[in-house]
């Protein structure tokens, strides 16, 4: 569903634009996803709205039939990008699973400010981001997902959280999208 409007109470959402992650190969260029997400940040920021950056820096416990070298994590690998341009204002959740909700005090942040809408971007495309609209959704939030403000390192599941999960949780567009419903409070 295209965007229809944003809450005046709305928050962005930032999942994992970090240096361990956005090196990664990935099915859109990482440089776009980047720029769209550091726009939408700055004009959150000048209408001081909620800007949350998460990072990741574990995985969750528990064993799963898919298997794969563990990510080497050297130092700073779960710090933000310098393009996001952290703020003193930005609130930073730091997440050991996929969605930015689980364990963490994400959703006591959003209530106390109240917020009743959430944008999200980041990277990739059908983990952090879909979990975490997900449970936004679950939460009561109203969801938009700025497409070309995230990526995905499969293109399969990129599209199949575009064009089949998405659309059951909420509203998706482009940045200019979003920048055009971002109404001052």
């Amino acid at each position: 569903m295209p965007i229809t409007t944003l809450d005046p109470a709305t928050a962005l959402i930032i999942v994992d634009l970090q240096a361990g992650i956005v090196g990664l190969p990935t099915v859109h260029p990482a440089a776009d996803v980047i720029r769209n997400a550091a726009a939408l940040a700055q004009a959150f920021r000048q209408q001081r709205r909620p800007v949350v950056l998460v990072n990741v820096t574990a995985t969750a416990p528990g064993r799963t039939d898919h298997t794969r070298p563990p990510i080497p994590r050297p130092a700073g690998w779960d710090a933000f990008i310098p393009e996001l341009q952290q703020a003193p204002t930005d609130h930073v959740v730091t997440k050991r699973s996929w969605g930015a909700f689980m364990h963490t005090d994400l959703h006591a942040y959003l209530q106390a400010a109240g917020v009743t809408q959430v944008v999200i971007a980041g990277i990739s495309t059908s983990a952090g981001v879909e979990s975490t609209a997900r449970q936004a959704y679950e939460l009561g939030y109203n969801v938009t997902l700025a497409i070309d403000a995230m990526t995905d390192m499969n293109p399969d599941t990129h599209t199949n959280s575009l064009t089949r999960i998405f659309p059951r949780l909420g509203e998706t567009g482009t940045t200019a999208d979003i920048l055009a419903h971002l109404k001052p409070i």
